[in-house]
């Protein structure tokens, strides 16, 4: 799965990825930073992006972030990193699972093993 559809949702960007650029696109008041940014290769092919919930029950403490994260790896291959916007936490998903409270170091492994 490519994730065209979820791709064409958002602001296509095609741009080299940059912490600067990420930072900018999640600042609370950026149009931007509602939605999925969608990084295919090293590039960002696309912010603001709308993904599909999963429907199956997930802990009360998740939200709509969460969810979709979950949702959108059930049916790819991608994998997905939600940092909560509340607490600052990280988690993963893959494979319509996720792994909450993650640590940078243990996020670099994750990201190392998965991404080609």
């Amino acid at each position: 799965m490519e994730l065209y559809e979820q791709v064409n949702s958002g602001e296509r960007l095609n741009a080299k990825i940059s912490s600067s650029l990420l930072r900018t696109i999640f600042f609370k008041n950026s149009p931007l930073h509602d939605g999925a940014v969608i990084i295919r290769g090293n590039r960002i092919a696309a912010a603001g992006c709308i993904l599909p919930l999963t429907q199956k029950e997930i802990e009360k403490s998740m939200g709509l972030r969460h969810r979709a994260a979950i949702g959108i790896t059930e049916n790819s291959d991608a994998v997905c990193i939600i940092v909560s916007e509340e607490k600052g936490t990280i988690s993963f998903a893959k494979e319509g699972e996720i792994t909450r409270r993650v640590t940078k170091e243990k996020l670099i492994t994750l990201l190392e093993e998965n991404i080609q």
